[in-house]
């Protein structure tokens, strides 16, 4: 059974920062894109930016000024660093990994971005 925890979330004020990790087990991420996604309250999802296997990294609009994708194969977990962060960064953030085959979501973890 795959599974995508991601964990890391929490309350922040806003100019702080959080380093979101997400874990997978049933695949190897080593051969699986993956990306994070966010969706706000009242708003569509949306992409953050994800890593292709071969390390190279891809951001939403105005993501890459603040966020960062890394991903560990031998921890088989990829990270979100976010940096500077507003309120309107404020959503539930998910992680999905996906192939030629398939594709998997986790179940997402809340960052709030308030003072």
């Amino acid at each position: 059974q795959v599974q995508l925890v991601e964990s890391g979330g929490g309350l922040v004020q806003p100019g702080g920062s959080l380093r979101l990790s997400c874990a997978a087990s049933g695949i190897s991420i080593s051969n699986h894109a993956m990306g994070w996604y966010r969706q706000a309250p009242g708003k569509q999802r949306e992409s953050v930016g994800r890593v292709a296997i071969d390390g190279t990294t891809y951001y939403g609009f105005f993501m890459k000024e603040r966020f960062t994708i890394s991903r560990d194969n031998a921890k088989n977990t990829v990270y979100l660093q976010m940096n500077s962060l507003a309120p309107e960064d404020t959503a539930v953030y998910f992680c999905k990994a996906w192939n030629y085959n398939a594709e998997y979501w986790g179940q997402g973890t809340q960052v709030t971005v308030s003072s």
